[in-house]
């Protein structure tokens, strides 16, 4: 008997919460580096894209100028563009307004929840667009619950090292792509990725090597629908 498959609006609640838990470290950073509790919800609210409101705290709090944060942060945010061609299918059949405001949860955890989902690319496809949905607003929701808990606790917690939250987000975003590296389309996306981030590290700006990793999905995408096309 197959596995009995896990609901998508569960999958999407899981991911919330652990981002929720990531959210609380980015309230505490921000206001060491002297954003007041204000200042780091508003950022949540507006922004809504962690590795870029990491970058922008990161690089102030490590004596960069808000010309070089605010550049990361665009070029760490710009990678959320390459998802539209995956995310655009399961709202094919939906009005324009729906889709304006589907575009504003386009990160890195809805679409890969909706990807993770078995009807990701078939018609219909419910299960993707509804995981997609659930994990983007839980995200947002949980985001922006657990900046104001970090913000208002910063005084509270002191350094985010001595807690471990400092490796809350490269965890949560391990627990994101689980699902995908078990099958061969994943492994090769996932090791070419890694060996294009590690050569261009040392190489270009910060910010910049995220966003040449992310190519990797070329071939990745390549294999899959090679392999789904297989008799």
């Amino acid at each position: 008997m197959p596995a009995r498959s896990t609901s998508p609006i569960r999958d999407g609640l899981a991911v919330g919460l652990a981002v929720g838990v990531v959210g609380i470290a980015f309230g505490v950073l921000a206001r060491s580096t002297g954003l007041s509790v204000a200042q780091a919800c508003a950022m949540s609210l507006l922004v809504f894209t962690g590795a870029s409101q990491f970058a922008v705290v990161g690089i102030v709090a490590g004596g960069g100028s808000i010309g070089t944060a605010l550049g990361s942060a665009l070029l760490l945010g710009a990678r959320n563009a390459l998802y539209g061609p995956v995310v655009a299918p399961w709202f094919a059949s939906r009005s324009t307004a729906t889709r304006l405001v589907v575009a504003q949860l386009v990160i890195d955890e809805s679409t890969g929840v909706g990807a993770a989902q078995p009807d990701a690319n078939k018609v219909p496809c419910t299960r993707a667009a509804t995981g997609f949905l659930a994990a983007g607003v839980a995200v947002y929701v949980f985001w922006n619950l657990g900046t104001l808990i970090g913000a208002l606790a910063g005084d509270l917690l002191g350094d985010i090292n001595r807690w471990g939250l400092d490796a809350a987000f490269p965890a949560a975003f391990a627990a994101l792509l689980a699902p995908h590296v078990r099958q061969q389309a994943g492994q090769v996306t996932a090791a070419i990725a890694f060996a294009v981030a590690v050569v261009t590290l040392p190489v270009l700006p910060a910010g910049v090597p995220v966003l040449v990793a992310a190519l990797a999905v070329v071939p990745g995408a390549w294999l899959r629908l090679k392999t789904s096309a297989a008799p």
